[in-house]
């Protein structure tokens, strides 16, 4: 019963920190996944000790927090026009391709997710680069 009660309060918690009141950005997600962790933990306990019901309730609520913790997918580029693509690249809309390609590499080092920055914009940076060396 102890760990239903915890389980309840990691829930509580989680709610709390969903709502950005606690905690925000990339923290929160380290936080959600802690909570999971010891939700886990705390369901494989109950579940050895005899407790299947509140062994599966923690275990379900450790999955949801699992999965409620990834980062939200970046929404599908707009289509872009040939001037709006060459502006982001900062080149001019007849520029030729080794010039596209390296203000693209310049730029997308920067705003890489991988590198820090957001996916929104490295797609944005990916739409603009196709728009123009395909639309050639």
């Amino acid at each position: 019963m102890v760990l239903i009660a915890l389980g309840v309060l990691v829930l509580a918690g989680l709610v709390a920190l969903g709502r950005g009141s606690l905690i925000r950005g990339g923290k929160a997600r380290a936080a959600s996944l802690a909570f999971a962790a010891a939700a886990l933990a705390a369901a494989a306990y109950d579940a050895a000790r005899g407790g299947w019901l509140g062994g599966s309730i923690l275990a379900t609520a450790a999955l949801w927090l699992a999965t409620s913790s990834r980062p939200p997918r970046a929404p599908p580029p707009e289509r872009m026009g040939r001037a709006e693509a060459a502006s982001m690249l900062g080149v001019a809309p007849d520029a030729p391709a080794a010039e596209i390609e390296a203000a693209y590499r310049r730029l997308i080092r920067r705003v890489h997710p991988d590198a820090g920055g957001a996916a929104g914009l490295a797609a944005q940076l990916n739409t603009a680069r196709d728009r123009l060396l395909g639309g050639r």
